[in-house]
């Protein structure tokens, strides 16, 4: 009923760029945050970056400077523009969002399918 799809996955070589978008659709009353997390073969899932509703933004470390999370709140949808990549951003990208299905609802965990970033010479 509430689905994240996700798109813009690839294949780039180190210093390349790319953009990740993620939309969600379905019974959505409100949405008050959405991020990216990734998961690296033997490691664990960490987050990217994330966004509010109110717009506030945070991101790893690793990635300051080099990542911008954005938002289209009319289109629920939610941006990753990737730029400067590295091999150790190799990983899959997981769209994660904060969804209220209806008023008054408890706050609902979803997340996308993932989609894979391969960093590579």
């Amino acid at each position: 009923q509430v689905q994240l799809v996700e798109s813009g996955g690839g294949l780039v070589q180190p210093g390349g760029s790319l953009r990740l978008s993620c939309a969600a659709s379905g019974s959505i009353f409100s949405i008050n945050a959405m991020g990216w997390y990734r998961q690296a073969p033997g490691k664990q899932r960490e987050l990217v970056a994330r966004i509010t509703s109110g717009g506030s933004t945070n991101y790893a470390d690793s990635v300051k400077g080099r990542f911008t999370i954005s938002r289209d709140n009319a289109k629920n949808t939610v941006y990753l523009q990737m730029n400067s990549l590295k091999p150790e951003d190799t990983a899959v990208y997981y769209c994660n969002a904060q969804i209220k299905r209806r008023l008054g609802a408890p706050i609902g965990d979803y997340w996308g399918q993932g989609t894979q970033v391969t960093v590579s010479s």
